[in-house]
């Protein structure tokens, strides 16, 4: 199952991974933004809820822009390499 994740994130993954040097890695960052991942998706839940509550679909624009970032953290988190959460997290040394 994650081959085939992978796979379909490989646009975004490829992206961060394909870069020169050397990165430090620690796995608090990973596990930051996983976090973050999920914050980002109540965030957007709660919008999502209280924009059909009061019926204004304008409220929908910071939905998909919340859950989009939060979708983006849960993608690298999870499926990414070190290198990638590290290009993420700009902690290069060059």
């Amino acid at each position: 199952m994650k081959a085939l994740l992978t796979k379909l994130a490989s646009p975004i993954l490829n992206a961060l991974e394909k870069s020169e040097g050397s990165y430090e890695y620690s796995p608090s960052h990973r596990t930051i933004l996983k976090v973050m991942g999920f914050l980002f998706m109540v965030i957007s839940a709660v919008g999502l809820y209280f924009s059909m509550k009061i019926e204004q679909w304008a409220g929908l624009f910071p939905v998909i822009l919340f859950a989009g970032i939060g979708i983006l953290c849960w993608i690298v988190a999870f499926l990414g390499s070190d290198k990638a959460v590290s290009k993420l997290w700009r902690n290069r040394n060059e």
